[in-house]
């Protein structure tokens, strides 16, 4: 007994037999607790569990508990594979706490992934090459030196090839753009959504340009999101001579402020070109927003520039005629109570307008000047929440109206939507003030509406908050 408890071999033996379930379960622990966050880590410590500890186990109980020697065949197999675990781990490791895990707009998160393909080549064959030069006592200054003088003459045979890899590795090491960017390049506009040791790829909304690095490295491009905010849209108009540069002007900014692409806090410009043409300078949030913000300010344009009786590329707009609005009277004779002698009376009086689709009819807390009737189309009526989100308080159909508050001269409470395209029939406040005084239920069926209104808002604004 006295012979067993002295020898070498016990002691190793003893501790790996204990040592081994220990690391396991508290490795265990450790990798069940780092998933549950969700952390990169978990990866590299159930390497470490499965695979370096058993064989670490191993190894130790071969060379000391066994006591064999190093040059033996299995020895090495199993430091092999040892070893080239543990270069895996390490991999996995840097990999998981300077990359993965790094925040958006840190450097890490920038580096273009060439980079970290060939940090990995390197790491790895200095690795195989310490496994090889320690465990079976390879010669690798041989084997690199064989391997320099090779890289030598396929250099001369690849030099094209290679300069332009070179060319493309200099452009990147130089970071002009990074994942996410908007490109303008002589081959595509779009968003950078890879690079790699070839090329980078481009999203371009209607398919992917893989633009070799090389081609990037010679030539001129815009990066469209350097200086972050400064990226903007102009687009060119014309109308007619008649028309006030003034007017025509502050229409134009109007309509660009309203777009949902317009950056916040950035105010549109509208300038005369002479010829009667003008440019309207539109701050977008961001260059993706270039095409749709371009779409709805022309499309919007169209429509208000006729609300406003100006003629957009010279022409009339020859939509509200005596028919048309008689028909629209005869649709919302209900709702006003009117009689045909009434209808005939206003249609001299009374103006027809149309909206485009999600165009702002009615802002929030102004006070209306006139009473739109919905003739065609359907407004949804929306207020804002708490926490500035929109809240639909109800939606509007033909016959319905808007603008009830312009008789109390309060401020509207909700605001108006367009859902499509949306003909109204405004009438001014003193022509509404006349049918109503004229008209004495008018007064409570609209006192009924604000009323219906409000409660509207309250349970919407309610259910939102609960």
């Amino acid at each position: 007994m006295a012979s067993v408890l002295s020898a070498s071999w016990f002691y190793w033996a003893v501790g790996v037999a204990v040592g081994l379930p220990v690391l396991l379960v508290l490795l265990t622990e450790i990798q069940n607790a780092l998933r549950r966050r969700n952390s990169y880590l978990a990866r590299p410590v159930a390497v470490l569990r499965t695979f370096i500890l058993p064989l670490g186990a191993l190894l130790l109980l071969m060379t000391k508990a066994r006591q064999e020697p190093g040059h033996e065949t299995p020895v090495r197999i199993v430091a092999t594979v040892f070893g080239f675990v543990v270069l895996v781990m390490l991999l996995s490791g840097l990999n998981a706490t300077l990359f993965q895990g790094a925040p958006e707009d840190s450097w890490r998160k920038r580096i273009p992934s060439i980079f970290l393909d060939v940090a990995r080549f390197v790491l790895i064959a200095v690795g195989l090459a310490m496994i090889f030069s320690v465990i079976w006592g390879a010669n690798v200054g041989g084997l690199f030196t064989a391997l320099g003088i090779s890289s030598i003459v396929l250099g001369l045979a690849l030099q094209n090839s290679v300069g332009q890899i070179i060319s493309g590795l200099l452009m990147l090491f130089e970071q002009p753009f990074q994942l996410g960017d908007w490109l303008d390049t002589p081959a595509a506009r779009g968003r950078v959504v890879e690079v790699n040791w070839r090329a980078v790829h481009i999203d371009t909304g209607s398919g992917l340009e893989i633009t070799p690095n090389s081609v990037l490295a010679g030539a001129s491009f815009t990066n469209l999101s350097r200086p972050p905010g400064a990226h903007k849209i102009t687009v060119d108009s014309t109308f007619a001579a008649s028309d006030s540069p003034d007017g025509v002007c502050a229409l134009l900014v109007h309509v660009a402020s309203a777009l949902p692409q317009c950056r916040t806090g950035s105010q549109p410009v509208a300038v005369p070109l002479g010829n009667n043409d003008y440019r309207t300078s539109v701050p977008l949030r961001s260059p993706a927003d270039g095409s749709s913000a371009r779409a709805t300010f022309a499309r919007w344009l169209w429509y208000a520039a006729r609300r406003a009786e100006y003629r957009l590329d010279g022409s009339d707009d020859e939509f509200s005629t005596d028919e048309r609005t008689r028909l629209a009277l005869r649709k919302i004779a209900r709702t006003l109570r009117l009689t045909p002698a009434d209808q005939r009376e206003l249609v001299d009086q009374v103006r027809m307008y149309r909206y485009g689709a999600d165009e702002v009819i009615q802002q929030p807390g102004t006070v209306p000047y006139s009473m739109k009737f919905v003739v065609a189309g359907q407004v949804e009526l929306a207020a804002t929440a708490s926490d500035g989100s929109p809240v639909t308080v109800r939606r509007l159909d033909e016959g319905d109206f808007l603008g009830q508050t312009a008789l109390t001269r309060e401020p509207v409470t909700a605001g108006a939507v367009a859902l499509t395209e949306v003909t109204v029939l405004e009438i001014d406040r003193e022509i509404v003030e006349d049918l109503v005084s004229r008209k004495p239920l008018l007064v409570q069926d609209f006192g009924r509406a604000i009323e219906e209104r409000r409660r509207d808002l309250q349970k919407a604004l309610a259910e939102v908050q609960d």
